[in-house]
């Protein structure tokens, strides 16, 4: 049996996700057939680099006009146009994965991101392939163009997911709800002693984790600041290389910082609280890590509902400047009670046997 894992890299969530299965049923199930391709690799240079380097530019340099676009895709109005539009442009782009397709024609197709959702089911509508068409939906809120008629079974992450959709008029057996899917490496067992020492930071104090995404964006050097008094701060700048070396440089007390890093899992297991962006794979592992999270640089649309979604079961603060971040870690500090009630109700809501759900429906 043939099973094609695809997703488009625009940021690294869908990637991450899409990995997570891929290697998940390369350990379980032998007997599978199974590649991972990212679309964008199939696409013509322009796109591609539209799709990339246009994604970045917008949530990093005017997110304003990044919220103006989702919101104006997702308005109902406008969504006949903006579909037609979008499909077109994406079909004489995307040429080479449908060539792609239609050569493997595998029996599934499990997506992590829209765009090759979009290409398999108008394929699929043809009688060009005969694939089941997966559909990976990557955050709790969904945007329409997640929704592709002809899609066999989409993967959620809740019931607010589901309930979205249902919302929509997609039939209630074509929604399975198993959250998101992490790497296995966030399911572990962790020595926070032995870990501390090996990072080197004391295990004893009160720790806060400043993890912002592959971007490293946010106010993380004001944040760092205001808090590094008053607990152990781990910061990681990521590709920020001009915030790493100012950090370095200024060497702030009970900080330490990192660049890129491919321990992230260590991180949370030594941290009490993290302080990141709200991407659908970011809450994926910090809710298997049961690492209670404050919500910054909130990009609009998706992860807006990513933290209205977590904020009906308790989960996650949002504060609106940096000055509340502080009162927040020390409220967490002072009342241990209250990290462990968030740390519950994580417990309730996530679902770290996500990859094997999805694993089940492949039959």
């Amino acid at each position: 049996m043939k099973i094609l894992i695809t997703y488009a890299s625009a940021g690294a969530g869908h990637r991450r996700v899409a990995e997570a299965v891929y290697n998940y049923l390369k350990e379980n199930r032998p007997e599978l057939e199974i590649e991972i391709v990212d679309i964008l690799d199939k696409t013509n240079a322009l796109f591609r680099f539209d799709y990339t380097k246009g994604y970045t530019f917008l949530v990093r340099y005017a997110v304003s006009l990044w919220h103006f676009s989702f919101w104006l895709t997702e308005f109902s109005l406008f969504r006949p146009l903006t579909r037609m539009i979008a499909l077109l442009i994406d079909q004489v782009n995307t040429r080479q994965f449908s060539a792609f397709l239609i050569r493997k024609n595998p029996d599934y197709i499990i997506s992590t991101h829209f765009l090759p959702s979009e290409i398999a089911v108008y394929l699929k509508g043809k009688g060009k392939i005969k694939s089941f068409v997966m559909t990976i939906i990557t955050d709790f809120g969904v945007h329409p163009f997640w929704i592709q008629e002809g899609t066999d079974l989409y993967i959620v992450a809740s019931d607010f997911t589901k309930n979205k959709l249902l919302k929509e008029g997609v039939p209630d057996e074509k929604v399975k709800v198993c959250g998101l899917p992490s790497d296995i490496k966030f399911l572990k067992q962790f020595d926070r002693a032995g870990l501390a020492a090996k990072i080197g930071i004391s295990a004893d104090k009160f720790t806060v984790l400043l993890m912002t995404g592959s971007f490293g964006t946010g106010p993380l050097e004001k944040i760092s600041r205001l808090i590094h008094r008053d607990s152990q701060v781990l910061v990681v700048c990521a590709a920020n290389k001009k915030l790493f070396a100012r950090m370095k440089k200024i060497n702030l007390p009970n900080t330490k910082v990192f660049g890129f890093v491919n321990n992230a899992e260590e991180l949370m297991a030594v941290s009490d609280i993290i302080l990141t962006k709200p991407g659908g794979s970011t809450i994926a592992e910090i809710l298997n890590m049961e690492l209670a999270p404050v919500f910054i640089s909130v990009i609009p649309g998706q992860e807006e509902g990513n933290v209205e979604a977590l904020a009906q079961d308790g989960i996650g603060l949002a504060p609106q400047n940096v000055y509340e971040i502080k009162d927040i870690v020390l409220d967490f500090k002072a009342h241990p009670d209250k990290l462990e009630r968030v740390r519950n109700a994580m417990r309730q809501i996530k679902r770290p046997f996500s990859c094997k759900e999805i694993s089940d429906v492949i039959r």
